[in-house]
Formats: C-alpha cells, sequence, structure tokens
C-alpha cells in the first residue's frame, strides 16, 4: 500500500484528498495524524510491510526551533527506512492557498499592491525560504521588514489574510476546505462588486481548475514511484 500522511485537519486534509484523487487516481491512503508530533508517534509505532511506502507531509518552518527539531527527527526515520518513507517537499498550508492565481480574481481584491508583493514572493521562495536578494521591489522589501521576527511562515500567513480577508470560505473561515470542493459560491457577498465568482459551478470542477494553475504544479512536484 501507498499511505500520504499529514498534519493537516480540515481544509488541509481535503486539500490532500483532493490531491489524490486529482494527480493520483485515488492511488494513496490519505489520513491525517493531526500534528507534527502525531506524524512522529505514528511512524515510531510502524507496521510497515514490504510493499508499503509513506509520504510524510509535514510543514516544515525553518524560523520555529521545535518544527526544525521535529524534522530532524523525521529525517533520522526516513534515513533509516531504505526509501520506504519519503518526506515530501512542503511548506505551511497558507502557501499552497497563496499560489492559486484564480484566487485573487474570485476574490475581487482591489489590494494592487498586494498582489504584486504576492508574485515577488512566490518568484522568491527558495528551499522554504523567501530570497531576499531575488526581490527588487521596494514595496516588497518593505512588507516584508515590517514583521518584528522576519519568518516565512508569517509572511505568506498575512498575505493569505489580506486576499481572503473574514469570509466564511475564506483561509479564516470556519468553511474554508469545504466551500472548495462543494457546489457553493466563492463569497458570502455576492452584492459586493468587487467579489468575484468562478467560471464553474460545480465545486469538483472549480477545485480542479484551482490545482491545476502553474503557479500549484510548480509546487506539487510529487512523484510517485
Amino acid at each position: 500500500m501507498k499511505y500520504l500522511w499529514t498534519e493537516d485537519t480540515g481544509a488541509g486534509l481535503h486539500f490532500w484528498k483532493l490531491v489524490n484523487q486529482l494527480f493520483f487516481d485515488d492511488a494513496l491512503v490519505v489520513e491525517s495524524k493531526e500534528s507534527n508530533q502525531g506524524l512522529l508517534d505514528a511512524l515510531a509505532d510502524i507496521d510497515m510491510k514490504e510493499d508499503d511506502k509513506y509520504y510524510i507531509a509535514f510543514d516544515y518552518v525553518v524560523d520555529n526551533q521545535d518544527i526544525r527539531n521535529k524534522y530532524r527527527m523525521l529525517k533520522s526515520i526516513a534515513d533509516k527506512a531504505e526509501g520506504k518513507i519519503i518526506i515530501l517537499d512542503m511548506i505551511c498550508f497558507e502557501y499552497l492557498i497563496l499560489v492559486f492565481d484564480k484566487l485573487v480574481a474570485w476574490t475581487g481584491t482591489g489590494k494592487i499592491d498586494k498582489i504584486k508583493i504576492r508574485e515577488e514572493v512566490l518568484a522568491a521562495v527558495e528551499d522554504h525560504r523567501i530570497n531576499l536578494s531575488k526581490i527588487d521591489d521596494e514595496k516588497t522589501l518593505q512588507y516584508i521588514a515590517g514583521f518584528k521576527r522576519y519568518s516565512t511562515e508569517r509572511v505568506m500567513k498575512s498575505l493569505v489574510g489580506e486576499f481572503t480577508q473574514n469570509e466564511k470560505w475564506s483561509v479564516k473561515g470556519v468553511h474554508m476546505g469545504e466551500c472548495w470542493y462543494k457546489d457553493c459560491c466563492v463569497s458570502e457577498h455576492p452584492d459586493n462588486l468587487r467579489c468575484g465568482k468562478p467560471e464553474v459551478e460545480d465545486g469538483s470542477e472549480k477545485m480542479r481548475m484551482l490545482m491545476q494553475s502553474e503557479e500549484v504544479h510548480k509546487i506539487i512536484s510529487i512523484i510517485i514511484g
């Protein structure tokens, strides 16, 4: 069997199930272990069969000492597993939200400066970090410098919040994950002229359009052997 284990719950778990469905024909058994510690505990108790493979979606945030320590433990476990445990190259879930190019149009955000910053930041991300040397835009550099303690994760979460605001379907909302794959409106305020609307109403097709964008393909470069 092939398994994909994640710490994500709710919207994040929905995301991985859709990745499995849309990209890998449901070849993986997708399970949430609810936390990074949960992933480590599950791997410690693993009963691995000869043909089993485990793909681990670990949200690695370099600015967090606890996460770095847990990642080192995970890496040690994977190194001893002779290729049967594969750590997926991931950053925080908010980063994947941010790369959805259509999300900006659908939210109808009028924050043109934040759209520019989003593009600059995405182009400069390397190995889970924002490479400041690749950014020439002064407003983007000022935006990043505005964080008291520079953190890739904090920058990503802040930008996501700028685009999605507080609607129920948004990153900050209680229905965020469901609204992407069910047949529902992108905005709970259809009378707001700045709010966009997807080209299709069907939840499955809507999600497919989001996930098959060029930006998302740059992130989801998983090779299932």
